[in-house]
């Protein structure tokens, strides 16, 4: 048998069996190499109501088992995936992309997280050399910061917390505020993005008080959670007479895969689209493969074998590094 993480009821994770189901023609299978805890996104999972819940956001296995159907893919080779904590992948093989030469597992995973704020990236009306702030440190909001400094915007980071700033500048990024610069003339009204990675309502209100007329704030981070008792007509207030663009950062709103225009399917939707998921996954494994994001010193592995204890050690922050790893590659 092989094991897998669950969230079995509320607030708790166990290891527990399965069996890999049949092979399908056009999928491949193989031994996970290592996979991706999203902290917000598992411990928030963990909270809701309807159980049992198989976790995970990205994995990294090996070529072992190719379907009849499945060309392009060979034995051996290491692909990135959307996939659960558990010890093997299985996968349309479409749904799984091929690591570039050379590339470390544990790094590859990052694009998962990058995709997140791709999206925003690929939507977003603020062209290349414009302010764009990000609102949060944690692991979404360190890659989104990236994501927006490879692409060539001028990028600042909010965050609070001081150990976070400090890995924010060890990734990088160099302009790093505890707090909303809106004091600074050379922020006020003249930023033309704010990407909230936080899910905090103050962050939200500052970020529609901080930009250009027209300019947007994108709601990429989850409000798990209510944080202040700021009522909505302070927000509605500053949208309104600010004359800015509030708009949701769901990361799906670009199709999984792109596709060549087809006429006969003109209302299908979807056709012809320029940006899709996987190919920003793409962009992200050749940036991370390109060493444009110095992940030293951000990254740990733990064993899956007791995943009760890992998250423990999430929720109370007894881990610093933003990115977490499983490493599923000894028994």
């Amino acid at each position: 048998m092989a094991k897998e993480v669950v969230i079995s009821a509320k607030s708790t994770f166990v290891l527990q069996d399965y069996e890999d189901e049949t092979l399908g023609a056009d999928e491949i299978r193989g031994p996970t190499i290592a996979t991706l805890i999203s902290q917000g996104t598992e411990m928030g999972w963990a909270e809701g109501e309807d159980f049992p819940i198989r976790p995970g956001y990205a994995a990294v296995f090996r070529v072992e088992e190719i379907g009849d159907a499945v060309e392009g893919v060979e034995i051996g080779e290491l692909r990135f995936c959307m996939g659960y904590h558990r010890q093997t992948q299985q996968h349309a093989a479409r749904f799984t992309l091929k690591l570039p030469d050379g590339m470390a597992p544990e790094v590859a995973l990052l694009a998962r997280l990058m995709g997140v704020s791709m999206t925003t990236l690929m939507s977003t009306k603020a062209r290349p050399g414009d302010k764009v702030v990000i609102c949060g440190a944690g692991p979404v909001g360190i890659l989104a910061a990236h994501n927006f400094a490879i692409g060539g915007y001028d990028v600042s980071v909010v965050e609070p917390d001081a150990m976070r700033r400090a890995q924010l500048r060890q990734s990088g990024i160099g302009t790093v505020h505890a707090r909303m610069p809106l004091e600074d003339t050379a922020y006020l009204k003249k930023v033309a993005l704010v990407v909230d990675c936080s899910g905090h309502e103050s962050a939200v209100l500052d970020g529609c008080h901080i930009v250009r007329p027209m300019g947007e704030v994108v709601l990429v981070g989850v409000p798990w959670r209510k944080y202040t008792d700021l009522s909505a007509h302070e927000i509605m207030r500053a949208v309104f007479f600010g004359f800015v663009n509030l708009r949701g950062g769901w990361e799906w709103e670009v199709p999984i895969q792109s596709r060549g225009f087809v006429w006969e399917e003109l209302l299908e939707g979807y056709n012809n689209a320029p940006h899709s998921t996987f190919g920003g996954f793409a962009r992200a494994l050749r940036w991370l493969s390109q060493k444009r994001i110095d992940m030293a010193g951000l990254m740990t592995s733990v064993s899956p074998a007791n995943p009760a204890q890992v998250y423990s050690d999430i929720a109370a922050r007894k881990i610093s590094e933003p990115f977490i790893i499983y490493d599923w590659s000894s028994p």
